[in-house]
């Protein structure tokens, strides 16, 4: 025979970290897919499960299937939602189905407060800028 058979050869003197050189990639590949991907989805659900749990009475929602809403009561086990979809229909939804609070309303203590400071507001004068400027007074 012309050509002589070619053997294969030991590898050459490593240090024996070739292991661990073979799965840094790997793991960077998990960091970025940590940091990129995973946490803020995690963010997310921590937030929307928080949102969930403030919806009260009088909120505008929006369920999984698109329908819009208003809570007129929340059931006594705290699961599912009494929401009025028209005037007089009202539907029962599970609360982990609500996809979107649209707009909250304010606690009954807030609502309280509110008017007792326009109250005083009006009792002063309204505008501090009519004082100043000598606006007609009503």
């Amino acid at each position: 025979m012309f050509i002589s058979p070619a053997y294969a050869q030991a590898a050459g003197g490593g240090t024996g970290a070739g292991g661990l050189e073979a799965m840094l990639p790997l793991v960077l590949i998990f960091v970025v897919f940590y940091f990129l991907l995973i946490r803020p989805q995690q963010k997310k659900m921590k937030a929307h499960k928080a949102q969930l749990s403030a919806v009260r009475r009088g909120d505008r929602i929006v369920t999984g299937g698109g329908i819009i809403g208003t809570v007129t009561k929340i059931t006594e086990n705290e699961s599912e939602i009494q929401v009025e979809i028209a005037t007089g229909v009202k539907v029962k939804v599970k609360r982990e189905l609500i996809s979107t609070v649209l707009s909250k309303t304010e606690p009954q203590a807030s609502k309280k407060a509110a008017n007792e400071d326009a109250a005083a507001k009006d009792e002063s004068g309204g505008n501090p800028l009519k004082k100043i400027f000598g606006g007609k007074k009503e």
